[in-house]
């Protein structure tokens, strides 16, 4: 199934989508394309709000997305898995049979899923700035991703429906 075909069922049952990911083997070049199609799409999302602070500071705008790109392409894809692994260490204390794999299957599918939101906070952040609507848009991305990942989680390492 396309991507985005997934990204769309993911919205209706995440663990669906997780199962059959899961079930397509053990691919770590199919989890590191999800982790980096999130990293360049986190890092699309942050241009509305660094070209506005450009314009309101003065601060070069290539330094801006200079910082941006290093954060969100090299460092956040290392942090991230990192936290796949913390997550499977603390699943496994609860008592979860799965694998490694399985927990960072969870974890970037479960942001690139939830990458559509991420594009409207940077929308949000760039075109109406700091405020509630801000907020709520992050807020709002912060639930969905937390309940893909999650759902994700439960079927990957302890098979839950």
């Amino acid at each position: 199934m396309p991507v985005t075909t997934d990204i769309v069922a993911t919205y209706r049952g995440p663990g669906r989508v997780v199962d059959r990911l899961l079930a397509m083997g053990v691919r770590e070049d199919r989890a590191l394309a999800f982790l980096m199609g999130f990293s360049g799409l986190a890092f699309v999302a942050q241009l509305p709000a660094l070209s506005r602070k450009a314009h309101l500071t003065g601060e070069p705008l290539d330094m801006l997305m200079g910082g941006a790109l290093l954060g969100s392409v090299i460092m956040l894809p290392l942090l991230l898995y990192v936290v796949a692994l913390v997550s499977h260490w603390v699943a496994r204390l609860f008592g979860g049979k799965g694998t490694g794999y399985g927990a960072r299957l969870a974890l970037f599918w479960a942001l690139l899923a939830s990458s559509p939101l991420v594009l409207l906070n940077g929308l949000v952040a760039g075109f109406i700035g700091e405020g509630p609507a801000l907020t709520g848009v992050g807020l709002l991305w912060s639930g969905v991703f937390l309940w893909f990942w999650f759902g994700g989680l439960r079927r990957t390492q302890w098979g839950g429906a």
